[in-house]
Order: structure tokens, then C-alpha cells, then sequence
């Protein structure tokens, strides 16, 4: 081996020189250097980086609002339904009370029913159908006459008796009591001394106290009520109910059973001007 093929251990190397570029040329790329921080931040707090601040596009903003909105609606309609009964905040016991009204008013109704379809079948098989439609008739027309007040009446019943000292009592709560009564299977009903019957109205007197089919009824108001005593004190005491309104009003309202009531006050026989019965 001579000396020119033998190995250059011993000669120097040296980088290329560095070649200045020309200005208006783009220079070359270098690595952008790395924020300062970043490769110090964990998986958890890039998580968070990237959800917040939120960025909300407007479809998922309408799909927000709508589902707000129904969110909304059905809340509502589930408190309107809850708050609708009257009977929410009642107690056990006026639970109980109103129940047994609604079945004496139900059983009341069944007896009526089987009445007049005994009436019926007592027509249907009487040998003599002449004399027992004679006697329904007779019967029918006494129960007319106390339903419209042109006869006396006796049974038992209750006595409700309302003292207004401070004439508070309007003519809308004797009607709201009369309703009450009637509901209740009142047969007979007598203010004072005015009968009451299906056509009568009430009415405020201007100086104090109630007119009663433009008779002037002063306190205090007497009603006297033929009909089941076992119906009619109940109907009158259920909560929020007659006696309730009128106490509110510091009225002082007595109820008492009696087992004979007298309804004697008399309404004149009206004969209709241009109605006829059709079997005529």
C-alpha cells in the first residue's frame, strides 16, 4: 500500500460553509419551538382545554331551547294535575264523611228507581188497572202538592237556624245552603214563613237582610227541612261547606234533628196561562 491509497486518519473535516440565502427568498424551514408549558400539562387539564370555553353552534342551541320549553310545558301540567282536586288537603275523616254522602245520595236514587218500577209493575198486573192508576194518581198528586208548597207537609228533618248580628249573611249563601239541602234529599223546605219551592229566588234587601220571592226574611233565618236527618246535618257540615261559610262570616249556625218537622207555609195554586196537559 503506498501512501496515497493509505487512510486519511489525520486530515481534518470540516462542516460545509454556511450558505447565506438571497433576500426576498424564503427562508429555510426550521422547528417551531414548543409553547412552554405543554409538555407539562396532563391529560386531564388538556380535556378541559379543549370542552371549555364551550363552543355552541346554533342547531344545538335550538335543540336546548326546545327541550327547555317542554321540560317546562310537562312540569306545569304535572303540578295542574296534582293542585286540581279540591279534596287534596282534606282530612281522613272528611274523606269518610263525604264518601258516605255520595253512597246515601246513591242509595237514595236506588230507591226512587225501585219505587217507580213497582209503580209500574203494579199497573201492569192489577186486575183492576183502573182504580190502581186511580189511586198512583191520587198519591202523584198529593207529592206534587207539597213539592209545589200548595199543601202542608210534616216528617222528620232538621231545624237550621242562622243568627247574623252582623248582617254579613247575603242572599247568595241561603241559596247556596238551599241548593245544599236539596242535594241532599231535602222533600220540604221553609224559610221564616216563606215556602220554598222550584220557581223561588233570593235577593239582598236594601236595608239589611234577604228578600224571599220579594218577601222580606229578617234574621234570624229559620229553616225548617222535612227529609232524612242523617242526610241533611251531614251535607250542611262537610268542610268548606255551609256552615263553614257562614261561621267565616260570624254568623252562629245551629243545626238540630227533629223527628217531626212542620212545613206549613202555603204557596197559592198558580194555573198556568197557556200550558195544558197533553192528555187532555
Amino acid at each position: 500500500m503506498n501512501a496515497d491509497e493509505s487512510p486519511d486518519y489525520n486530515r481534518r473535516k470540516e462542516l460545509p460553509a454556511e450558505i447565506p440565502h438571497a433576500p426576498g427568498t424564503p427562508a429555510p424551514e426550521t422547528a417551531a419551538p414548543e409553547p412552554q408549558g405543554t409538555s407539562q400539562l396532563t391529560g386531564r387539564q388538556r380535556l378541559v382545554q379543549g370542552l371549555w370555553p364551550p363552543r355552541v353552534t346554533r342547531p344545538q342551541l335550538i335543540v336546548a331551547l326546545l327541550l327547555f320549553v317542554l321540560g317546562l310545558g310537562l312540569a306545569i301540567q304535572v303540578r295542574s294535575n296534582n293542585d286540581s282536586s279540591a279534596l287534596r288537603g282534606a282530612r281522613q275523616e272528611d274523606l269518610v264523611r263525604i264518601l258516605d254522602e255520595l253512597d246515601d245520595r246513591t242509595e237514595r236514587l236506588e230507591e226512587e228507581k225501585r219505587r217507580l218500577e213497582e209503580q209500574r209493575t203494579g199497573l201492569e198486573n192489577s186486575s183492576d188497572q183502573a182504580e190502581e192508576a186511580r189511586k198512583q194518581t191520587v198519591e202523584r198528586e198529593r207529592q206534587l202538592g207539597i213539592l209545589a208548597g200548595t199543601v202542608a207537609a210534616q216528617g222528620p228533618g232538621i231545624q237550621l237556624t242562622i243568627e247574623d248580628t252582623k248582617g254579613a249573611i247575603e242572599a247568595d249563601m241561603l241559596l247556596d245552603a238551599i241548593q245544599e239541602l236539596r242535594a241532599a234529599g231535602a222533600e220540604a223546605i221553609q224559610i221564616n214563613d216563606v215556602r220554598v219551592v222550584a220557581d223561588t229566588y233570593l235577593s239582598d234587601a236594601g236595608s239589611g237582610g234577604v228578600r224571599v220571592d220579594g218577601r222580606k226574611v229578617g234574621e234570624p233565618y229559620l229553616f225548617k227541612v222535612i227529609g232524612k236527618p242523617q242526610d241533611l246535618e251531614p251535607a250542611l257540615n262537610i268542610p268548606g261547606g255551609v256552615v263553614q261559610t257562614l261561621e267565616k262570616e260570624q254568623a252562629t249556625v245551629t243545626v238540630e234533628r227533629s223527628e217531626k218537622i212542620v212545613v206549613d207555609a202555603l204557596r197559592p195554586a198558580k194555573r198556568p196561562d197557556y200550558a195544558r196537559s197533553s192528555s187532555q
